[in-house]
């Protein structure tokens, strides 16, 4: 897929293409997002340059959407690690080893790139 950030990477299954669709679709909604706070803040910016009392008054309104986009952002960042690190622990389950550890639980051999 042409502009596709993931499409270079090796034979992934289905489950993993989903998973990177989903990585991909997250940092684009961060991406907009962190965009439209550049944009806010150069409003807010000149506004207050300005020093007339209604462009004033119309920054507090747009630091509020302001502080709402960094809120998005911060959901979408811990979505994103929280489906990141489900991922890995199911990729990592196929991994598996009959290793016990020294508390007499099984144990999970992680394989480690390099």
């Amino acid at each position: 897929m042409e502009g596709d950030t993931f499409s270079g990477l090796g034979n992934g299954t289905q489950m993993e293409y989903k998973v990177l669709q989903t990585f991909q679709k997250s940092f684009g909604q961060v991406q907009n997002i962190l965009d439209q706070n550049r944009l806010l803040i150069n409003e807010i910016n000149q506004n207050h340059e300005s020093r007339i009392p209604d462009n004033l008054s119309r920054n507090v309104g747009l630091i509020r959407e302001l502080n709402n986009n960094i809120r998005r952002v911060v959901v979408l960042y811990a979505d994103l690690s929280h489906s990141f690190t489900k991922s890995m622990e199911i990729s990592s389950e196929g991994d598996s080893s009959d290793a016990v550890r020294s508390d007499g639980k099984p144990g999970h051999k992680r394989n480690r790139a390099g």
